[in-house]
């Protein structure tokens, strides 16, 4: 069955010829590198730890090794070129971040109830033969009655207000939220979504949890934009978007001369 992510959905916006590329061709896809890894290993510890699978104070430890297992399963010309001091690094960042995810979160939410970890979504889009697909890293429940749609996100400092508000990045939660919602048959309206920032280099603050507000005018243009993409992927128009072109980086190579 045929199916769109929010990640093929922003390629789209960034270039049709790009998604035609990646999806269509299969060629040129991005296949991971340290910072994936380190993204994939804390995803795990976050996951596993709320599972009551690994022990908080193992934190540390059940990281590392999350770590070094996916730096192993990197493309061998990608896991060759990888500065080895970067990785010690990593570990080392790693060692403070990832005992203070779960905390944080607790603090946020002082009282909650686990809903749904790393829950796969793969729900009809109206008026299209195409299912969104798409991973929501965690769902918890407040006493209040509200769902909270959290994504955890690794990055380095942080991100500044301009990309918080940015609507490609926030529309990621807005399509989770409406497509959780639909799953569930929950009333969009008592569903809340949130970035968790975990980040490597901050010297302190390390854990930041914010709220991305999704109203329905946020939410249509959201599913106007996806209705969009949709009518240019299933007529196969892919046009290139040339005002993207120097931030690409098959830019000038044999699939995109």
């Amino acid at each position: 069955m045929q199916h769109i992510s929010f990640s093929g959905l922003k390629i789209w916006n960034e270039c049709p010829f790009k998604y035609k590329l990646n999806y269509v061709d299969k060629v040129g896809k991005f296949t991971g590198n340290a910072f994936t890894a380190f993204g994939t290993a804390m995803h795990e510890v976050c996951e596993k730890t709320l599972k009551n699978e690994w022990k908080q104070e193992d934190a540390p430890k059940n990281f590392n090794e999350a770590f070094l297992r996916e730096i192993d399963t990197l493309d061998p010309l990608v896991k060759e070129s990888t500065d080895q001091k970067l990785v010690e690094q990593m570990m080392e960042q790693g060692d403070r971040l990832a005992p203070e995810a779960i905390p944080a979160l607790k603090k946020f939410f002082p009282k909650f109830e686990v809903v749904s970890l790393e829950e796969d979504l793969m729900e009809p889009i109206d008026g299209h033969e195409n299912r969104f697909k798409g991973f929501v890293d965690l769902t918890i429940k407040t006493p209040d009655g509200k769902y909270h749609i959290i994504d955890w996100k690794t990055c380095s400092w942080g991100w500044d207000a301009r990309k918080k508000a940015d609507k490609m990045i926030t529309y990621q939660l807005t399509l989770y939220k409406h497509f959780m919602a639909k799953k569930h048959n929950i009333d969009p309206s008592m569903v809340e979504t949130y970035f968790a920032l975990l980040k490597r280099t901050a010297k302190k603050n390390r854990v930041e949890i914010f709220r991305v507000t999704s109203g329905k005018v946020k939410t249509n243009n959201a599913l106007q934009l996806l209705d969009k993409a949709l009518f240019s992927i299933n007529k196969g128009f892919f046009p290139k978007n040339k005002l993207s072109c120097l931030k690409c980086d098959l830019h000038k190579t044999e699939f995109c001369p």
